[in-house]
C-alpha cells in the first residue's frame, strides 16, 4: 500500500476552490477514500492505482486553476 499526500495552490483559507475540490471528489467518484485535511489531501492506495491518482489529481487540479501541485508518496503497512 502507498500514502499518496498531495497539496494544491493557491492556498485559500477557509475556501478551497475548484482547483482543490474537483480533484478529491474526482478521486471519491474513481472509489478511493480521500482524507482532506488543513494543509492537504491523501489517500491510501495499492501500488498499481499510485499512477491513476498521481495523474488525476495533477491533470484535474492544473484544468480547475492550480498554480502548484506536489505530490508526496510514502510505502505504508496494508
Amino acid at each position: 500500500m502507498q500514502r499518496v499526500e498531495f497539496t494544491i495552490e493557491p492556498f485559500v483559507e477557509a475556501a478551497p476552490g475548484a482547483h482543490v475540490t474537483e480533484p478529491v471528489e474526482a478521486l471519491r467518484r474513481l472509489g478511493f477514500e480521500v482524507e482532506v485535511g488543513p494543509f492537504g489531501s491523501s489517500c491510501t492506495v495499492g501500488s498499481e492505482h499510485v499512477g491513476d491518482v498521481v495523474a488525476a489529481v495533477a491533470r484535474i487540479a492544473i484544468a480547475h486553476g492550480a498554480t502548484h501541485v506536489n505530490v508526496d508518496i510514502e510505502a505504508v503497512d496494508s
